[in-house]
């Protein structure tokens, strides 16, 4: 038996054209649920982020700088589920929705939820 450390294992995610809003999946069929899996990210604006921000309310229309962070933190929150689900061994979400609660001023959790499941090519 060895002693050396093995490396933590490798958990291959959830493809992201597996995933849907929807309950199914077209061309496909759920054999088998695995329950809910997340990815959760909290992030909070900089400084110079919020100074920029509000000179662009100033300014009137897309405020890009928040839409930007926002983007990023869905993102973030999404890869995290994808990882999740293929943890449990899923090949599959459904269900998938998007949750964000201001934490405290300024900071911000995004939240990526979904069922997992295993689906097979519908015959």
């Amino acid at each position: 038996m060895s002693t050396a450390a093995q490396p933590p294992r490798q958990f291959m995610g959830v493809a992201h054209n597996m995933v849907s809003t929807t309950f199914t999946l077209d061309g496909y069929r759920v054999v088998r649920t695995l329950g809910v899996v997340r990815g959760i990210t909290v992030r909070s604006r900089s400084v110079l982020g919020t100074i920029g921000a509000g000179l662009q309310t100033l300014i009137g229309g897309n405020i890009t700088l928040l839409t930007d962070l926002c983007e990023r933190s869905r993102e973030e929150a999404f890869q995290l589920m994808l990882l999740h689900a293929g943890q449990v061994g899923a090949n599959a979400i459904v269900g998938a929705r998007y949750d964000a609660t201001e934490v405290m001023q300024g900071v911000t959790e995004v939240l990526a939820y979904g069922t997992a499941v295993v689906v097979e090519a519908a015959q």
